[in-house]
């Protein structure tokens, strides 16, 4: 039997996309597309929904590829629907973070600022190379399309968070500029927004006398909604709560 997922943010590029891969995938299917902000007609010849609450087909799981200021609203209806959510969203609020969590107590829900299993490794480097190199300077930079909104992106969030649990007294700085000499606690982040990058983050570690560079570069953006295809079929499995990339791995 296969797994009915919704699409959230379904005119969007990663919604496109993620549409595109249900409607040709064995084990899961679209059920239904919808996009708050308008969108095209699906590969289908389905027509996208303005509103979740339009949706009529039935569902086991949202996949959320839409905006942050949507978390509220989607959040709402999945409680109401109890409907676990994979959300792929990134530049989420403090205050709508509140609204995941809330709702994670009743349903459970997906959360990464990347679905890709690469980035979950380079987290995992990045973390490692920081606790052995001590007292060296890191720099995180990511580059992207120019079409996307948020910068710094989720992922170089991550990664900074992720090495902040061994560099507990570190401080972000995003991008730098102006005159003042660098601190040793600091965690450079600079975001580049060029052509159609689909997305590359390297984090860079250097003392007085050498330096290691880890990379990833995402070649093709279907990576993100196999990703989050994968996460979908983990999800449906779990209890209410909130889970990511290393819970499911």
């Amino acid at each position: 039997m296969s797994i009915k997922a919704i699409v959230h943010g379904a005119g969007g590029h990663m919604g496109q996309i993620l549409c595109r891969l249900l409607i040709e995938h064995d084990a899961m299917e679209l059920a239904d597309a919808v996009d708050p902000f308008g969108g095209t007609v699906e590969a289908d010849g389905r027509t996208i929904l303005k509103s979740l609450d339009e949706i009529t087909q039935p569902a086991d799981v949202i996949i959320d590829f839409s905006h942050h200021s949507c978390c509220p609203s989607l959040m709402a209806y999945a409680e109401k629907k109890h409907l676990p959510v994979v959300l792929c969203t990134t530049g989420i609020t403090e205050e709508e973070q509140k609204t995941v969590e809330q709702a994670a107590k009743s349903i459970a829900v997906f959360q990464s600022g990347n679905m890709s299993v690469g980035i979950a490794l380079l987290r995992r480097l990045a973390r490692e190379a920081a606790q052995i190199m001590e007292g060296c300077d890191i720099e995180i930079v990511e580059a992207h399309h120019n079409r996307k909104l948020d910068a710094p992106s989720g992922t170089a969030l991550m990664l900074a968070d992720e090495i902040k649990k061994v560099r507990p007294e570190a401080e972000y700085v995003l991008g730098r500029a102006g005159e003042h000499k660098r601190t040793p606690q600091e965690i450079g982040i600079s975001s580049l927004r060029m052509g159609n990058v689909v997305g590359d983050h390297t984090v860079i570690l250097a003392t007085e006398n050498q330096s290691i560079t880890i990379q990833h570069h995402a070649q093709d953006r279907a990576l993100f909604a196999d990703g989050a295809i994968t996460a979908a079929k983990f999800l449906i499995k779990q209890k209410p709560g909130i889970y990511d990339m290393d819970d499911m791995l």
